[in-house]
């Protein structure tokens, strides 16, 4: 059996649930990786942001939200009509959380 290194810590997630975070920074890590991905789509179909925003029905402006990561209020028919603009779709999947100490369980409701 492998003993476990005394001088290893907590995770980077324990990390981040302790600073009471771990939320905000996980729903930016999303919106930037889709953000990444929707520009990639963009550079591949070679379309620009005036015609992106007109595929979209909607205006430059509101597409520099979308594109923007750090702007975590942007509802998701808007990120799936930028999806749909170039060619992709979006998908969105519940998984149960992995089984870390600081994760909530709730017991069955009563």
């Amino acid at each position: 059996m492998a003993k476990r290194n005394p001088r290893t810590g907590s995770s980077f997630d324990d990390f981040l649930r302790e600073e009471g975070i771990f939320d905000e920074v996980h729903a930016r890590a999303l919106k930037r990786a889709l953000t990444e991905q929707i520009e990639e789509g963009m550079q591949g179909a070679r379309i620009t942001k005036a015609r992106m925003a007109s595929r979209m029905a909607t205006s430059r402006s509101q597409l520099d939200r979308v594109l923007d990561p750090d702007n975590l209020s942007i509802q998701l028919d808007t990120l799936i009509k930028a999806a749909r603009a170039v060619g992709r779709e979006v998908e969105i999947k519940l998984r149960r959380a992995s089984s870390q100490p600081h994760a909530r369980r709730e017991g069955p409701a009563r």
